[in-house]
């Protein structure tokens, strides 16, 4: 595990693998670096990319500085980009992904851009909803009522019914969940996005998509690859939501080393 300082005095953990063109890992919500070990793992084995696999501010062991602002963690993928050397790509999962193009679109030196399962304004949803419930999870949490935010973030962000919800509670890694309750509000201000974005991105760039992830995911990967200027489309038969790194890892190599 390594460490850099963002612009603001955060302390970034991180994990670097292999060997190869630099590629940075961003993950979604409820994610540290932990979660994308498997992948790291799957990337470096065949010594064709450098993987940088990072815990996201207020996760894991990296810091946090308050207030929260998405350029903040901006500037955190930037002081990783310059400790991969001066540009690297990016892969960005969920949220991440978004926090990805985010990032894009401020000019930061990223040479590929891959994303898997982007929920880039998802129907039903704007900038104001993802406000309003990032200021929701704030007020839970504050009133120490951390299980009660990742119940709201599941059920109206992620869309998972409330009884499997309810059923989730009772789960032995549901502690887990409640531990990066905060960093829900984080993901939410990451999704309300401005508007423009898409036509501000110039950066090569895949989106991927799970065959069978979630409707309205689905829906918002079609258009985030429609509406960058350099974007394909790629969809995983057979795959969810959900990382698997045996599939998507040989098509990251052929994208970001190619």
């Amino acid at each position: 595990m390594s460490d850099i300082t963002s612009s603001d005095g955060t302390t970034i953990s991180y994990d670097r693998t292999g060997n190869g063109p630099p590629v940075i890992l961003v993950l979604g919500a409820f994610n540290d670096r932990s979660a994308g070990a498997p992948l790291a793992a799957r990337l470096s084995d065949s010594d064709t990319l450098t993987v940088f696999n990072y815990d996201r501010r207020g996760r894991g062991t990296s810091s946090d500085t308050l207030p929260y602002a998405v350029d903040r963690e901006i500037d955190d993928l930037e002081a990783l980009i310059g400790a991969a050397g001066g540009s690297a790509s990016v892969f960005g999962y969920s949220s991440g992904a978004v926090l990805a193009l985010r990032a894009a679109a401020r000019g930061l030196p990223i040479t590929k851009l891959a994303l898997y399962d982007p929920p880039f304004e998802i129907p039903g949803t704007n900038p104001g909803y993802w406000a309003e419930m990032a200021r929701q999870i704030d007020a839970l949490v504050g009133a120490g009522r951390r299980g009660d935010a990742v119940e709201l973030y599941q059920t109206r962000g992620v869309g998972i019914p409330p009884e499997v919800v309810a059923q989730l509670r009772q789960a032995p890694f549901w502690p887990a969940l409640e531990a990066t309750a905060h960093t829900l509000a984080y993901d939410s201000l990451v999704l309300a996005s401005p508007p423009g974005l898409l036509g501000a991105v110039g950066t090569e760039t895949l989106v991927v998509v799970g065959e069978v992830s979630p409707d309205p995911i689905r829906e918002a990967a079609g258009a985030v690859a429609r509406g960058l200027p350099h974007a394909q489309l790629h969809t995983l038969a057979g795959q969810t939501h959900d990382l698997v790194p045996e599939v998507l890892g040989p098509v990251l190599e052929e994208f970001c080393a190619g």
